[in-house]
């Protein structure tokens, strides 16, 4: 059974962890509208590095009994499908090259 200081903690990990994906989702979203084109090695370096340090966390996190790996994968999950939404929405679609 936890304690309501280690559900605090989880609930106050799955807050950070997913703050953190925000983050990376708007440092992608302005990179995309402002900065670089998607197949560009800048874009694709920032995104694997962040993505690379959010995995990282969510270990962590895990390891240390703060998360579930479930709750881990959701995250990364999530964040995988709005950068998708995010990269559909720079790209024109073939008809419109």
């Amino acid at each position: 059974m936890r304690t309501p200081t280690q559900v605090d903690l989880s609930q106050r990990a799955l807050q950070l962890l997913r703050e953190d994906a925000q983050k990376i989702q708007q440092l992608i979203a302005v990179q995309l509208e402002n900065l670089t084109a998607p197949k560009c090695p800048l874009y694709e370096e920032v995104l694997d590095t962040q993505m690379f340090g959010l995995s990282r966390e969510i270990d962590f996190a895990v390891r240390a009994g703060l998360i579930t790996r479930e709750d881990g994968r959701e995250i990364i999950h999530d964040l995988e499908q709005k950068l998708a939404d995010l990269y559909t929405k720079v790209l024109p679609s073939p008809g419109e090259r």
